[in-house]
């Protein structure tokens, strides 16, 4: 159970920022014991990995606080975003000797599959919901937002890792938000509609 709330937890960080939750547990897995990476998943901890990906966090940082090239870059990691979410999912599998559970370890596919359909949902309801926020504030809001969700994906990364059973609580109100934002964009797209076209 713990091992499965730490990969969702880790998968949904993906889901709002790819790189934040590799570089957290790659860090994590060189100077802590709080994660001990599979040896398949090894590489996550090499020090050029993670320049890499610190690298992309720092492009990842800029061009999503900028409106309309995130909505750019929201479409480029619709690829990268999931398969980020599968690769923390399955490389935390190792906490599953933390509960005595085998099954995961005996179907890895289950891992990758969980870990891209949550980092997916998420990503869908970020940038489903970042060109409204961009179009009612006039670009102001996209910054905030994108900063929010930065801090999001760091805070989740940790819980995840060191409070897992905190995760539930994550993905009730991911459940809450996501209905939410459906209505809001529905809302949005049906105002649109409404309105005259001049001329």
């Amino acid at each position: 159970m713990l091992a499965a709330l730490t990969g969702m937890g880790l998968s949904a960080a993906a889901g709002l920022n790819a790189y934040i939750p590799i570089l957290i547990v790659g860090l994590l897995s060189n100077f802590t014991d709080a994660v001990h990476l599979p040896k398949d998943f090894a590489w996550l901890g090499n020090g050029w990995v993670l320049g890499v990906v610190g690298v992309l966090l720092a492009a990842e940082f800029v061009l999503d606080k900028v409106p309309v090239v995130d909505s750019v870059n929201d479409t480029i990691q619709t690829a990268i975003r999931p398969a980020s979410g599968g690769i923390v999912f399955s490389a935390t599998q190792a906490a599953s000797e933390i509960d005595n559970s085998t099954w995961m370890s005996e179907h890895p596919w289950v891992g990758w599959l969980l870990g891209i359909v949550i980092a997916l949902i998420v990503h869908v309801m970020k940038s489903t919901a970042r060109p409204v926020i961009n179009a009612t504030t006039v670009g102001a809001g996209g910054p905030v937002v994108s900063a929010v969700e930065d801090a999001g994906s760091v805070g989740l990364s940790f819980v995840a890792i060191f409070l897992p059973i905190l995760v539930i609580a994550f993905l009730i109100a991911l459940a809450f938000m996501a209905v939410w934002t459906f209505r809001k964009v529905r809302a949005f797209r049906a105002r649109n509609r409404r309105r005259p076209v001049p001329g």
